[in-house]
């Protein structure tokens, strides 16, 4: 029997990004350094799927009920605030001038710095997949998520690194092959000093929660999809139909209708809670269930 040995401390091997070697579990230490912050977040415990790592995080297009972790990646470049789901410049500082006009603009890429050179992170790509006939097809540009995209940027605090924008103003999503212009910016430090504590200049008081919508009445509409884990059920009662289908009670099926088929969750499907329903009806249509019985 071998024993494989495991390097220790160190962010990048033969060019593989330290976060993919730990999701593929090719990267466990016996010891981490108390100041290896970056090493720390990529640390993959016995026993712990590849999701619990930061650069395999899920962020929901739909926010969830406690809080909107994108809105830490906001102001991670110092003098601009992107969107928090896109890669559009939402604000910048005053000065100087050069900073300033970036406003309104796209950052399209990042050339993140490492021990091999500088490595070009695309921040918007252009989608191919299935559509609703399963015949694949463009479906069209998209920004990637923060905490993917900006996770290796991590160790780059307190670095200039070289910015890729949109030559001018837009709204629209732009191309990566398209031209644009290059401007250095300061990485901010993504810790408090000394700590894994996420440092106070990402996020000021409110900024967690600010994009978060209506959670009690948009949020449990909105998740078309069968969304809730097993720990929050929204299909229940299921009994074995013929034909190998299934009813059960639809957590979103308006209240004192019957067990019916279980159908992918639609916004209009008949039968179904609607958005006015949530909003102007919540208090009779959320309601507590109390030894197996609703409170009025």
């Amino acid at each position: 029997m071998t024993t494989k040995v495991r390097p220790k401390n160190e962010t990048a091997r033969a060019g593989v990004p330290l976060a993919v070697r730990a999701m593929e579990g090719e990267w466990a230490p016996d010891r981490i350094n108390t100041g290896a912050l970056h090493e720390q977040l990529s640390y993959r415990a016995a026993g712990n799927p590849p999701g619990t790592l930061p650069t395999t995080a899920i962020s929901n297009c739909f926010p969830g009920l406690e809080l909107d972790f994108r809105n830490v990646w906001k102001k991670l470049f110092v003098g601009i605030e992107m969107h928090e789901s896109d890669n559009l410049v939402v604000g910048t500082d005053p000065d100087p001038e050069e900073i300033r006009k970036l406003r309104y603009h796209r950052l399209v890429a990042v050339s993140i710095p490492g021990a091999e050179g500088a490595t070009v992170q695309p921040l918007v790509i252009n989608v191919r997949g299935p559509n609703p006939r399963g015949k694949e097809t463009d479906l069209g540009l998209q920004a990637l998520e923060w905490s993917n995209a900006f996770a290796y940027l991590v160790a780059a605090g307190g670095q200039r690194v070289t910015c890729a924008f949109s030559p001018r103003q837009a709204f629209d999503p732009v191309s990566p092959d398209a031209p644009t212009i290059s401007v250095t910016l300061l990485v901010r430090s993504f810790f408090e000093p000394g700590s894994a504590v996420i440092a106070r200049d990402l996020v000021e008081p409110g900024q967690l929660t600010q994009s978060l919508c209506s959670p009690w009445q948009n949020d449990y509409r909105e998740c078309a999809c069968y969304y809730w884990a097993a720990s929050r059920p929204d299909f229940v009662n299921v009994e074995a139909a013929p034909g190998g289908t299934s009813t059960g009670d639809n957590w979103m099926q308006v209240r004192g209708s019957q067990a019916g088929p279980y159908l992918p969750d639609g916004f209009g499907g008949p039968g179904l809670l609607t958005y006015e329903d949530m909003f102007r009806r919540w208090e009779t249509e959320l309601r507590f269930e109390i030894a197996g019985r609703d409170t009025e």
